[in-house]
């Protein structure tokens, strides 16, 4: 189990470019679908808390999964088989990467993958709202967030909290009780 967890997670780390969130389509199908070891609603839970604590969001993914598996020796060995081709691969890069700077090719094949990329995230992202029962009543939410911190600045924990105790008050006072 813990050669699946390291090669599974080192597989996702290798062939994800993007960062976590782009890994995010890519770790549901592995973990969710092909090998069964969370559910989804589980994975949905996941995401949320993966995002709110401190660290590298697939490096924290993967860290539950495996800990949920096989414990502490699970834990690492996610994490490690998620960082490791990444950090290899940022090396290699930092090695040679002043040589081909001024390469028109190179510089070509960079701006090609910056688009690829924004689809990579803005697919699960998507996704994550349609499993969040994001509908049209209530897409406002998540823009009006993203400009309040894009456009003015506004510190996303001051909209964390502020979502807290309004999603609190609306679910004693709002939301119908059975």
């Amino acid at each position: 189990m813990l050669l699946q967890l390291f090669k599974t997670f080192g597989k996702i780390g290798a062939f994800t470019l993007g960062g976590g969130y782009a890994m995010i389509p890519i770790i549901e199908d592995e973990v969710v679908d092909k090998h069964h070891w969370i559910s989804r609603e589980e994975f949905i839970d996941l995401i949320a808390v993966a995002q709110s604590c401190p660290g590298v969001f697939a490096i924290n993914i993967s860290t539950f999964i495996g800990y949920k598996l096989r414990k502490e020796s699970g834990a690492i060995v996610s994490a490690l088989g998620a960082a490791l081709p990444s950090f290899i691969i940022i090396l290699l890069i930092a090695m040679f990467f002043h040589r081909f700077m001024d390469v028109p090719w190179v510089a070509a094949m960079f701006r090609g993958i910056r688009p690829a990329v924004v689809a990579l995230i803005a697919v699960p992202t998507f996704n994550l709202a349609k499993s969040a029962h994001i509908t049209l009543s209530t897409c406002w939410i998540p823009i009006v967030t993203a400009l309040l911190i894009w456009l003015l600045g506004v510190n996303p924990v001051i909209i964390i909290i502020t979502a807290a105790i309004i999603g609190y008050l609306y679910g004693q006072f709002i939301t119908p009780t059975e």
